[in-house]
């Protein structure tokens, strides 16, 4: 008799070569990123350890265990850098493949779970979740909801505690840990002939864990629930599944970061459907696991679409991911009963190899957009730590025309300034912004004018000759356009000579133009610039864009 066939060790080995490529891809990703937009909100509005801090919802998700991994990692290494956070990061964006693939060896095999993982590994379209932090809020819930569905492989009461306890820390994870709550009580309820009701607990505890925070600190969110969304609901779910196989397929034509419809997921959707319709014309029945994890991703997009607001579409980038992970978990329920040839085994995973390609192309460009991204938050956090002496506590770095960027809208200068003295900061000093790129340079002097902030005044007077005391640059008719006068903090006297409109600009950082416009002045006036002492030693330079002529006074 011979004895039974030994699983075989190559796809954990691809796997595990495959979690080292990842590890690199989210390494280059990440590298000279910087913290970003909605982490501000956890790292300048919860600061202390009080209750509010860690239950107040986020939008309108619970986001527990995300804040307590942010505070402890600003007690442990500052605020100086995110690279702690990244790769705390990192540790749930490689851990989720490997849990999926072990649930899914049980039912397709070992080769059809390596293909499902490493799709689910590379998928590129969802790009925020995979090398944005703060997106924890998705990685923590899918890990724990895996490991929820590993343990009630198990059929046992031991397994039923464990699959309770990760579905407990999905819940205070995120708002994503509704549909795993949803995917047990199906579970629970398909099984209550052979096992009872007395595993209810499995979801019955984490729904009441649940429920207790909305009644306490939940219900306080903005809510977004509208007849509209109500109506359009059906249509919404229809394009997040269609979403979720145009990504896994390598297809999403979503530019990054902005919104958009997906051209190849309706198309891919109708053919999903149709090659479910021929597989069961072949082999009639639909096995009874494919219902709980189907039922969780309608709920998934169904509670996306109930909460629907411009940006976020179900094509949205971060939205796929998970949409990505039901449709891999509905797939591989349809086909455990089905077993696929070599040839076919390596059709498959030839068309998973195509899909790669151009996911990993959308990570790259989301990564140089968080990398552009950091360059605005480094340069203007850096030119609000300058003018920290006088900067109005209220002053906020809000508007793209200011600062560059919509993603600094929420850090306020006095909330930053307690945060910087508890932590450290991860702004860029003033030799930082003069190595700066050129963009970063440009609006951190911009946001320099604004905080510190640059007034001036213009009356409509022209004194040919000089006060005593004072050091005068003079410019004759023409010559002012092409010149800089350097000048100090205090009061800086600009005299345009009668003539047309003039032009009154300054820079500091910024080389070769001047990003801070002061004013346009008529001919014949005086315009007084009064500059604050602020912490650079840099000086700042005034031109004046003028055919006649122009007299700057200290």
């Amino acid at each position: 008799m011979n004895p039974p066939a030994q699983p075989s060790r190559a796809p954990i080995l691809l796997l595990g070569v495959a979690l080292v490529a990842a590890a690199g891809v989210l390494i280059a990703a990440q590298w000279h990123v910087t913290f970003f937009q909605d982490t501000f909100a956890f790292l300048l509005d919860r600061q202390d350890w009080s209750a509010a801090s860690f239950f107040d919802p986020h939008n309108e998700h619970i986001v527990v265990i995300p804040v307590l991994i942010t505070k402890v990692l600003l007690e442990v290494f500052g605020m100086s850098s995110n690279v702690p956070e990244q790769i705390a990061m990192g540790i749930t964006v490689l851990t989720a493949p490997v849990l999926l693939f072990i649930w899914l060896r049980r039912r397709v095999g070992e080769w059809l779970a390596l293909i499902a993982a490493v799709l689910f590994l590379f998928l590129g379209s969802a790009w925020p979740v995979i090398i944005w932090p703060f997106e924890n809020e998705f990685t923590l819930p899918i890990c724990f909801g895996l490991g929820m569905l590993i343990f009630l492989d198990r059929e046992d009461t031991k397994g039923d505690a464990w699959a309770c306890v990760m579905l407990v820390l999905a819940s205070i994870s995120g708002s994503l840990g509704l549909p795993f709550i949803a995917l047990a009580f199906f579970d629970v309820v398909l099984k209550h002939r052979e096992r009872g009701w007395r595993r209810a607990f499995v979801f019955a505890v984490p729904l009441f864990v649940y429920l207790v925070w909305y009644a306490g600190y939940g219900h306080e969110a903005e809510k977004h629930l509208t007849l509209h969304n109500i109506l359009h609901s059906p249509a919404y779910v229809v394009e997040g599944f269609a979403s979720a196989l145009d990504s896994l397929a390598g297809l999403s034509t979503i530019p990054v970061n902005s919104p958009g419809q997906n051209d190849w997921g309706r198309p891919l959707l109708i053919g999903a459907i149709a090659l479910v319709g021929f597989a069961q014309w072949r082999r009639p029945g639909i096995p009874r696991g494919f219902w709980p994890v189907a039922a969780a991703g309608v709920i998934y997009w169904l509670l996306a679409a109930l909460n629907f607001v411009p940006g976020r579409e179900a094509s949205a980038s971060r939205y796929v991911y998970a949409g990505a992970l039901f449709v891999l978990l509905m797939a591989a329920e349809l086909a455990r009963e089905w077993r696929f040839s070599r040839n076919t085994l390596l059709v498959i995973g030839a068309l998973a190899l195509l899909a790669i390609g151009p996911n990993l192309a959308q990570m790259k460009e989301g990564a140089d957009f968080e990398k552009q991204q950091s360059v605005y938050t480094r340069s203007d956090l850096g030119a609000l730590e300058i003018a920290r002496d006088t900067v109005a506590p209220s002053f906020t770095l809000a508007g793209v025309e200011t600062t560059g960027t919509a993603s600094l809208s929420i850090v306020e200068a006095q909330k930053y300034f307690e945060a910087v003295d508890r932590w450290g900061s991860p702004a860029h000093t003033e030799a930082g912004l003069e190595s700066a790129p050129p963009e970063g340079r440009h609006f951190a002097d911009i946001v320099l004018a604004a905080a510190l902030p640059i007034s001036h005044e213009t009356v409509p007077e022209f004194d040919q000759s000089a006060s005593s005391g004072e050091a005068c640059a003079t410019m004759q008719p023409g010559e002012a356009q092409g010149k800089e006068i350097p000048v100090e903090p205090g009061a800086t006297r600009v005299e345009v000579g009668p003539g047309p409109a003039a032009a009154i600009g300054m820079r500091r950082f910024a080389e070769g133009e001047f990003p801070v416009q002061i004013a346009a002045v008529e001919g014949g006036t005086t315009t007084t610039l009064q500059i604050p002492k602020d912490r650079a030693k840099k000086q700042w330079y005034v031109n004046v864009q003028a055919a006649q002529l122009v007299r700057v006074c200290r």
